[in-house]
């Protein structure tokens, strides 16, 4: 059998290599956390209906990774940030995950992580030449 390498992808490619991931990781996890993946989308939306933020993650077996949180550089400052961290936090627990996980670079949030309990866990220097990327992580109760 020749195998080749491309780069030239469907959705269905990217869909069977996460799929090919996702079965060989559940073949070493606790039954009791198998099958627990969900998406968490919150969205901050003003009085017309307009996108000003939101906070986009994944409950995955025992935590709650948060990709992106975002709300507009002129409403910051005003608590949305984190009114969508508490509620993606009240989710965390309601689904009984263990810990938060999310990451942030040196120019962004990592004091509002802080501020809100999260301890940094890793970081890499020389991020965009001069930047650090902050890897942070909350314990739940």
């Amino acid at each position: 059998m020749m195998l080749t390498i491309t780069r030239q992808t469907t959705p269905e490619d990217k869909s069977r290599v996460n799929q090919m991931l996702y079965f060989f990781n559940v073949k070493h996890f606790p039954d009791d956390l198998k099958d627990r993946y969900e998406e968490v989308s919150l969205i901050l939306k003003d009085d017309e209906g307009n996108v000003c933020g939101g906070l986009l993650g994944e409950i995955c077996w025992n935590w709650l990774e948060i990709h992106v949180l975002m709300v507009n550089e002129d409403l910051r400052k005003s608590g949305y940030g984190s009114k969508l961290l508490k509620e993606a936090e009240a989710i965390a627990e309601q689904k009984k995950c263990d810990f938060i996980k999310v990451d942030t670079l040196s120019f962004q949030a990592l004091d509002f992580y802080k501020k809100h309990g999260y301890v940094v866990y890793g970081t890499l220097d020389g991020v965009g030449r001069e930047f650090k990327h902050y890897y942070l992580k909350k314990e739940l109760n």
